[in-house]
């Protein structure tokens, strides 16, 4: 085979038929749902095991968080993995491993062997990266935004987990988890059976073009840019699965609600921070995923500034006699901030992942991977933290006052950043405009 032919241009429309793309995103966002509900699984019967095993909230912020610490940490290598050998074929044996690793929880007896079992099962939220770059393959950049947002709203798993698994525990937290085990088998088999291989694998093995080596693949993560973006993704989606995992267990502490009721609460955050991602992926390629960032910061900001805010009683000294009152948020008052929290995360998950593609179109499995990894790690960082803060500073609302701090650093260093590149791009232009991509900038210098 000549030179010519080895290096033959890729074109997508040779490749994919009329309905393809959307068929690999429908059964990419099904089989991402339910890697994310068996992800999520321990935000309900987590509490169960808390009080069968007697654990403390800091040994039960770390059993919720594992899972999420195997899924992130899987993320940039199954995201090569992905770009070099194809989501289709990945996707399944992921799906496989964490259905069995489900399965073996069940004969757990004690917290290290559940520890055990969740660093298996954390491989699901690996699936997040996989898809990433699989969906990115069927489509053409103008609508990669918005198909991405599509994809993200596998993270209705969580809903579903939320709103589901507490119905579920009449049948032991050990029941909850076979099925959800024997779910995750069948939909590892319905995705092989009804996907194709990705058009860019079919591309290289026609032509024979060699998948470029792990090393090179990583080369845009010199890139600050990459960082900024990951930082961003440590809050919008990092604090989404933590506060998913953790809602329950406020909800039991601050409100004195059963489980029942503390899950479907916490669904109603879950829900909007999962199928409002595609509106966020649609608006990002309209009006700039920059913008949207925006917009998703300021309202995060006032949302976790007001969530923070302890339950406080106060005495002030009157004329006759002393005065008493208190303030706190009721529970409606902070369902609907959670409400508005979990669709601002959703707008801002979908904005960032706009970015990966349009920026490194050879590269998103390294760089989505990455960013997940991050991401990721927020989800597992964050639990841990609010059950140490909750055993050793006894403030509920703390977990609120530790992500207003994180949002706030993200808003600062992007703002600061859209300042000074547009000083530098556009030095005619006094104030900034805050233009939603720079097409022509160094991307080393972002």
């Amino acid at each position: 085979m000549n030179n010519v032919m080895n290096h033959k241009k890729f074109y997508l429309k040779d490749y994919v038929s009329k309905n393809d793309p959307l068929h690999a995103l429908l059964f990419s966002t099904f089989s991402f749902s339910g890697c994310f509900a068996v992800w999520t699984i321990f935000s309900i019967i987590g509490i169960k095991i808390k009080h069968q095993i007697g654990l403390t909230d800091t040994q039960f912020g770390l059993l919720v968080a594992t899972p999420i610490l195997t899924g992130s940490l899987s993320r940039l290598f199954l995201g090569i993995w992905t770009d070099q050998y194809g989501g289709r074929i990945i996707f399944t044996l992921l799906m496989i491993f964490a259905s069995i690793s489900t399965w073996l929880l069940t004969f757990a007896s004690t917290y290290e062997q559940c520890i055990l079992a969740a660093l298996g099962m954390g491989l699901a939220g690996g699936g997040f990266a996989v898809g990433i770059s699989y969906i990115s393959r069927w489509y053409t950049k103008d609508k990669q935004g918005f198909s991405l947002g599509i994809f993200g709203m596998g993270n209705f798993g969580a809903a579903i987990t939320n709103f589901g698994a507490p119905f579920l525990l009449y049948l032991g937290w050990q029941g909850v988890a076979k099925i959800y085990s024997i779910t995750l088998g069948i939909i590892a088999v319905l995705f092989f059976v009804f996907t194709k291989t990705d058009p860019v694998i079919i591309h290289r093995k026609k032509y024979g073009i060699k998948f470029d080596s792990a090393t090179k693949q990583m080369e845009p993560l010199k890139n600050l840019q990459v960082w900024r973006f990951a930082v961003y993704y440590f809050f919008v989606f990092g604090a989404f699965v933590a506060l998913a995992l953790w809602l329950p267990r406020y909800y039991i502490g601050v409100y004195g609600l059963d489980i029942k009721t503390a899950g479907m609460l916490t669904a109603m955050y879950s829900l909007p921070g999962s199928i409002f991602r595609a509106l966020g992926g649609w608006l990002s390629d309209k009006i700039g995923a920059r913008l949207v960032m925006y917009w998703t910061f300021i309202v995060c900001i006032i949302c976790l500034f007001i969530m923070s805010y302890p339950a406080t009683n106060y005495i002030v000294q009157g004329v006759k006699e002393d005065i008493t009152f208190s303030l706190r948020i009721t529970l409606t008052p902070f369902v609907i901030l959670t409400i508005i929290l979990g669709f601002f995360m959703s707008l801002g998950k979908a904005a960032v992942y706009k970015h990966i593609p349009v920026y490194y179109p050879n590269n998103v499995g390294s760089v989505g991977g990455m960013v997940g990894l991050i991401g990721g790690l927020g989800g597992f960082c964050f639990p841990i933290i609010f059950g140490i803060m909750n055993d050793y500073i006894g403030i509920w609302t703390s977990c609120f006052m530790i992500l207003f701090f994180i949002t706030c650093i993200a808003l600062l260093w992007m703002h600061i950043t859209v300042v000074s590149l547009e000083k530098s791009l556009y030095p005619e232009i006094s104030k900034p405009h805050y233009l939603p991509e720079f097409s022509t900038m160094n991307k080393n210098k972002d």
